[in-house]
């Protein structure tokens, strides 16, 4: 009887259903997860003749899953603190390699391998624009990004400012000598101790010498002059001489005992960046309130940080900044007909359609937020509902199947 096959084909559907459920349920709390919804149709139908009016008499033949529609909409964000973490806020997945098997993901459960590689939990290596020199060209192929190694080179001192105030009560003798010291950097990256000597030598006048350690030059045994010069001021204690850079220069004939060389262009800055004199005369104390340097020693990284436009930033062991690469993202024009593949990656197929790539923030594409999760959208009390009607649906089609036994059981009893 063709009952029993409708009956079956329900079940059949019914059960699959029930699969699609167990599986969102299952993912409740997988990062990244997207929930499916199993949509049913009917079969063919065979038509059996036609009533008076001519129209078609038709009898159905059962069910089935036609569609498992994955539900793409944003799960809600939660904040893990790790730098290595990342969420997708908005359309785009983050584009993984494994291999030469290239998939994409929401899961933004990330570590860096031994390698130094930005890996996923499955060991996929994510893709995007790997800096040079701290310059990203998004103009380049994507690649697999490298975070984990890596250092940054030291840069020499090229400006030194000193906040200075000289006390214009001073005497014109040595008991107004007041020194100072900054610290600047050589190619090496070495640090080196520079100290500034002052003493007034008039009214409104000072003289200055900056002197380099005996033992960072190793030639002489004496400190090594870089720079000598007055300093002249008015009436208000205004710096009115020696406004321009104040060239600090080894001498020819000395070299530093490391090896390295100073700057060619290492210069104390007498006047700041808006304008005004970093260094006065007015009654008070000699005193420096703060001492600022542009050079630093090499450092190594000790982590990263990813920027909303995907932008990820070393840092280094020497207080500074790099940009290591930049993260892409991509879309699909039909994210429905992508594969699932298991560990929450999905695979382009001939109906998602070719992959668009950018960096986050541009052309439709979402932002990322760091040190953060995308959890499961799946939606516990709707799942819970489905499960009712889904198990109503495999309750009725048994109990059609039941009736239709004890319907043939009957018409057997009736050949006896």
């Amino acid at each position: 009887m063709s009952s029993f096959s409708i009956s079956l084909s329900g079940l059949l559907a019914d059960d699959q259903e029930l699969s699609v459920l167990s599986n969102n349920l299952a993912n409740l709390n997988t990062v990244g997860f997207k929930g499916e919804d199993a949509q049913f149709q009917d079969l063919f139908y065979q038509e059996i003749g036609a009533n008076g009016a001519g129209d078609p008499l038709q009898v159905g033949t059962g069910a089935m899953v036609g569609s498992t529609a994955t539900d793409f909409t944003q799960g809600t964000l939660e904040t893990t603190g790790l730098s290595t973490d990342l969420a997708i806020q908005g359309n785009g997945f983050l584009q993984v390699q494994q291999g030469n098997v290239t998939q994409y993901t929401r899961d933004g459960n990330l570590s860096v391998n031994a390698q130094g590689y930005l890996v996923t939990s499955d060991g996929s290596e994510v893709m995007g624009y790997q800096a040079v020199d701290g310059k990203v060209n998004t103009s380049s192929t994507l690649g697999p990004l490298q975070v984990g190694s890596g250092q940054n080179p030291p840069q020499a001192t090229s400006n030194v400012t000193l906040a200075l105030n000289l006390n214009a009560g001073a005497n014109a003798d040595s008991t107004s000598a007041y020194s100072s010291e900054a610290t600047v950097y050589d190619s090496l990256g070495d640090a080196h101790v520079v100290t500034f000597n002052f003493q007034k030598t008039a009214a409104n006048t000072w003289s200055y010498t900056v002197t380099l350690p005996a033992a960072d030059v190793g030639s002489t045994g004496k400190a090594v002059s870089l720079a000598s010069g007055t300093l002249s001021f008015d009436a208000n204690g205004n710096l009115t001489s020696a406004t321009k850079p104040v060239s600090l220069t080894l001498p020819a004939a000395d070299k530093l005992a490391d090896g390295g060389t100073l700057s060619s262009s290492l210069a104390w800055n007498l006047v700041g960046s808006g304008g005004a004199a970093e260094i006065t005369q007015v009654a008070g104390a000699s005193t420096v309130t703060s001492t600022v340097q542009d050079g630093y020693a090499a450092g190594t990284l000790t982590g990263f940080t990813i920027s909303s436009n995907g932008t990820i930033q070393g840092v280094f062991t020497n207080q500074q900044n790099e940009t290591l690469g930049q993260i892409a993202l991509a879309a699909f024009p039909n994210t429905q007909g992508l594969l699932q593949t298991g560990s929450s990656n999905f695979m382009a197929s001939l109906a998602s359609g070719l992959p668009t790539v950018g960096v986050p923030g541009t052309g439709g594409l979402g932002t990322i937020a760091d040190g953060a999760l995308e959890n499961s959208n799946v939606d516990i009390a709707t799942q819970f509902a489905q499960l009712i009607l889904a198990e109503r649906g495999y309750q009725a089609n048994s109990q059609a199947i039941t009736t239709e036994n004890q319907v043939e059981q009957a018409a057997l009893s009736i050949l006896q």
